[in-house]
């Protein structure tokens, strides 16, 4: 029989007013919001420390917009290089397609990337709150209703009593689940990421090189002074080795293939096994995310949790700093009585409504375009291919800069 409410209390139930699943870039941006806004919130990380999978992420005017309203944008800025121009070429014949500049002027400003560390980013979000904030070794197996409040249940036997729960856990999200949002679906491609260290100095210029085309896309992007982050993205046949053995090999064999620049084959090289990840890559399709409900009651999602996507934007971690900024801000001003009276959990449910209305179509957007982006760029398709190479690569790096021009507001 399960243990009664009463009960659970004498067992040591734990009350905590915001409870935020997940310390990644989701999951740390809506805490550091929530803190600046003066609410108090505990983050529970699964992993024993903080995790930085997939290496670098980049990170458009959106992100640094967002970073910037969370108090930490300068702090990013200094640590990385400023890209001045996004270089697209041909993967089949090696001629450049387009160039643009990357500080380009768009409708809310002069655009702005760089390539951030995701380690040094989450280092970043994390010293900035208070101590004790993350409990890490913590995974929550059980979620149960009791009134207003949820009821987590941890693998390590605690119990927590949450006013609000924020589901920042990944494309595998138990939050997620429990709201009843679709499994994220597998795109049928697949992405390699690596980072090359140079400590002596890479000698690379700040541009974002991309070459797409003859079935693959891969960039190599300077993140700073030291290290090259480097991508590459395909659709896998039946007639391949199996690439998740394999990951470096693999790409070298792939880019040896195709009309690629040997500075582009060094930093594959040079980067440490160790430094190699292949993983499928999900994307949750917009229809799907239209038709489900990202909040309910006192349960919302953001971050990947909300917006499995494609990387053909580099949009991914940039959406999650906008979740960051909006869930802060609707969910701060609803717990510290702002936009209206009545009770407590009223305003919560209100503050998730609007945070829901939001981001759902801006979520929509960028995976539908992430995904349609992708299909242009890799396609192998001879029609496909012709009309990239001579038109379609300057339409495409537009939509780049088009969904980094972009305002999240302030917390």
């Amino acid at each position: 029989m399960a243990p009664t409410v009463l009960q659970q209390k004498e067992a040591g139930e734990e009350d905590v007013v915001v409870v935020v699943v997940g310390a990644g870039i989701a999951g740390l941006a809506v805490a550091l919001g929530l803190h600046r806004k003066g609410v108090k919130c505990s983050v529970l990380e699964s992993s024993p420390e903080l995790r930085a999978t997939g290496f670098a992420i980049a990170t458009w005017r959106n992100a640094l917009q967002a970073l910037d309203a969370l108090g930490v944008g300068d702090k990013i800025r200094k640590c990385h290089l400023h890209l001045q121009e996004l270089q697209v070429f041909s993967s089949s014949t090696g001629e450049k397609s387009h160039t643009t500049s990357l500080n380009v002027q768009g409708k809310r400003g002069p655009n702005e990337m760089l390539c951030v560390r995701r380690d040094w980013l989450l280092r970043a979000l994390e010293e900035e709150l208070p101590n004790g904030t993350i409990r890490y070794s913590s995974k929550i197996v059980e979620i149960e209703e009791d009134g207003d409040a949820k009821i987590l249940h941890l693998a390590d036997g605690a119990i927590l009593r949450a006013k609000v729960l924020i589901g920042c856990d990944g494309v595998n999200s138990v939050v997620a689940k429990w709201l009843g949002l679709p499994k994220p679906s597998y795109s049928g491609r697949l992405a390699t990421r690596g980072l090359a260290c140079y400590p002596g100095g890479h000698g690379f210029d700040p541009k974002f090189k991309m070459f797409f085309g003859h079935g693959f896309r891969v960039g190599v992007i300077p993140c700073n002074d030291t290290d090259v982050y480097w991508f590459f993205t395909w659709s896998p046949s039946e007639h391949d080795d199996d690439p998740l053995a394999k990951k470096k090999q693999f790409v070298l064999t792939k880019l040896r293939s195709a009309e690629i620049p040997a500075e582009v084959l060094e930093v594959v090289e040079r980067s440490d096994a160790k430094d190699v990840l292949t993983a499928p890559l999900r994307f949750r399709p917009p229809l799907s995310l239209l038709l489900a409900s990202i909040s309910r009651g006192n349960v919302c999602v953001a971050g990947d949790a909300l917006h499995p996507m494609t990387p053909d934007l580099g949009q991914g971690g940039c959406a999650a700093l906008e979740d960051g900024v909006v869930l802060a801000r609707c969910l701060g001003d609803a717990i510290l009585g702002g936009g209206g009276g009545g009770a407590e959990s009223e305003r919560i449910e209100a503050g998730l409504r609007e945070y829901a209305r939001i981001r759902l179509w801006r979520s929509a957007e960028l995976i539908g375009t992430a995904y349609a982006v992708g299909f242009m760029q890799e396609s192998s398709n001879a029609v496909i291919s012709f009309l990239r190479d001579n038109w379609l690569a300057g339409a495409l790096v537009r939509k780049l800069l088009k969904m980094a021009d972009y305002d999240c507001g302030k917390l």
